[in-house]
């Protein structure tokens, strides 16, 4: 059984959200399987806030073994790198980080706040927000670029905003029982973050074919002007939807991106920057060249049935 703290810094508390809603396996079925121990997490423990800073006292003295250790939300070191903008009981929540990160054998960064700094940190991030091991696409963050757990890993980063359900329970799950996790160059777990959301997503005939919406509520692609930054973001929201369901492009709204470290990026999230007619940000792996000629004779190409729409929703 693995021990785990589940410790909110910055935080809108989404990713607690979403692992509430994860049932593929829910944090339930693990407690109750004996795989997880919850040492505290501020939305599953009875004990009282002041039970937090004993927890906290017992595992800086070594009295409380800490296998995993996670964190929600931005990692704020203002004013002045202080961290004073988002304190516990007179102290600034990065210290207790600080103090907490080399007792775990695991450190999980759960969302894209305390992966990369997430919202609090776009620009011009006024109290001076930062993730646990980046600091938007920079290696360093809170914990600087070298620092390991004693597991020997680095942070492991669960991005999303929030994190997917299924992503949090599953790499907990693997975490738990001491499974290899393939980390990625941005260390998130390679087995949910190893395709881009543009795969499995049910408007990728009209991308194929350059059918490109230039306003909601249509059935095309929304890359091209609608701001989608789904064929250069990986995430699985297409291969396994939210809530068993749909994901933001199945539903009509672009993907923002949000596994990614310059997320949000500055600027319109519903629009798509070009360069002349190329969208600036290319699909991965695509050279701009390629992407011109290849667009001009796909859109010559596409079937009847597509330029008319007829297709399923």
């Amino acid at each position: 059984m693995a021990s785990l703290l589940w410790l909110q810094t910055g935080a809108c508390s989404g990713d607690t959200m979403s692992l509430l809603c994860a049932d593929s396996p829910s944090i339930e079925s693990m407690i109750r399987r004996g795989l997880l121990d919850i040492l505290w997490h501020p939305s599953l423990s009875a004990t009282p806030p002041g039970g937090l800073a004993a927890l906290i006292g017992r595992i800086e003295a070594g009295e409380q073994g800490l296998d995993i250790l996670c964190i929600e939300g931005s990692l704020i070191t203002g004013p002045f790198g202080t961290g004073m903008f988002d304190s516990y009981r007179g102290g600034a929540k990065i210290d207790i980080v600080k103090a907490l990160a080399p007792h775990a054998r695991y450190v999980v960064a759960v969302g894209s706040c305390s992966a990369f700094g997430g919202i609090p940190a776009a620009p011009p991030n006024p109290t001076d927000s930062i993730g646990l091991q980046f600091e938007r696409e920079r290696p360093g963050g809170l914990l600087g670029p070298d620092w390991r757990s004693r597991a020997g890993l680095p942070v492991i980063n669960l991005a999303g905003c929030p994190t997917h359900p299924t992503t949090i329970t599953r790499s907990l799950a693997l975490i738990a029982d001491d499974q290899p996790l393939e980390l990625d160059a941005l260390n998130r777990p390679r087995a949910f973050y190893g395709s881009t959301v543009h795969q499995g997503c049910t408007r990728n005939e009209y991308h194929e074919y350059d059918l490109e919406e230039t306003q909601f509520g249509g059935r095309g692609c929304l890359f091209f002007n609608l701001g989608c930054q789904g064929p250069n973001t990986l995430a699985n929201c297409n291969s396994e939807l939210w809530n068993r369901r749909s994901s933001k492009p199945r539903a009509g709204v672009p993907c923002f991106g949000c596994t990614s470290p310059d997320f949000p990026r500055d600027g319109d999230l519903f629009r798509t920057e070009k360069l002349g007619a190329v969208p600036l940000k290319l699909p991965l792996g695509v050279s701009r060249a390629q992407y011109m000629a290849y667009k001009n004779l796909a859109h010559a190409a596409a079937p009847q049935r597509v330029k008319d729409r007829d297709m399923e929703p």
